[in-house]
């Protein structure tokens, strides 16, 4: 018991060390492991939609200083992002696709990084029908209270907003099979290191 509170020697590393075979071997079981428990219990399918954002800075800031055109940038897309996950907008998802506003903003939905041009609006469901279907609408419904907004003078009038993919969503796994493979690798893998320095011998534990 008091090997497992005294702190590494120079032959607990050189022992670990000779262990190579043993700890590469328990990662190579992990990544197994990562790949059947990938196949097992798969990641939900993740579909993603576009909408391509136009902030017209040349007629919203003719006079062209760096300074207002920022904050102008800033603050717009600041209200683009907020009005993507509006009350509004998630009402129409949660009432369509039967799932609860709590689950879209939490787990359901992501919004790719707001800036000009390409936003991606990202959705993940086991059925991968559903996960295309929910992405698309998202975009939509999200272009379509932009547009109220615009005509209701909240947003800029020119801003411009297209969904330029809607159909034939680009459609993969949340998490990629590599990210299984690497977490159970590094699991067993680290489990094989403290095995080799925390549990001496018999040997050695005869003689101490």
């Amino acid at each position: 018991m008091r090997y497992l509170f005294t702190p590494p020697s120079l032959d607990d590393f050189i022992r670990l060390l000779r262990a190579w075979r043993f700890w590469m071997l328990c990662a190579f079981l992990g990544a197994i492991l990562g790949a059947i428990v990938y196949y097992i219990i798969p990641p939900p399918f993740r579909a993603r939609a576009t909408v391509n954002v136009d902030f017209n800075l040349e007629q919203a800031w003719p006079q062209d200083t760096d300074r207002q055109q920022f904050n102008y940038l800033e603050r717009e897309a600041r209200k683009l992002e907020e009005l993507a996950w509006s009350d509004d907008v998630m009402g129409q998802l949660s009432s369509q696709f039967a799932l609860t506003v709590a689950d879209l903003r939490g787990s359901s939905l992501q919004l790719g990084q707001p800036a000009e041009a390409g936003w991606h609006f990202y959705a993940d469901d086991s059925d991968p029908q559903i996960a295309a279907s929910l992405a698309s609408i998202w975009a939509q419904a999200f272009v379509d209270e932009v547009q109220d907004q615009v005509d209701s003078g909240t947003v800029n009038e020119y801003v411009r907003l297209e969904v330029t993919q809607s159909q034939d969503l680009p459609m993969e796994r949340s998490i990629p099979m590599s990210g299984y493979l690497l977490a159970g690798s590094l699991g067993f893998l680290t489990a094989a290191v403290f095995v080799t320095l925390f549990i001496k011998p018999r040997a050695e534990s005869d003689i101490t």
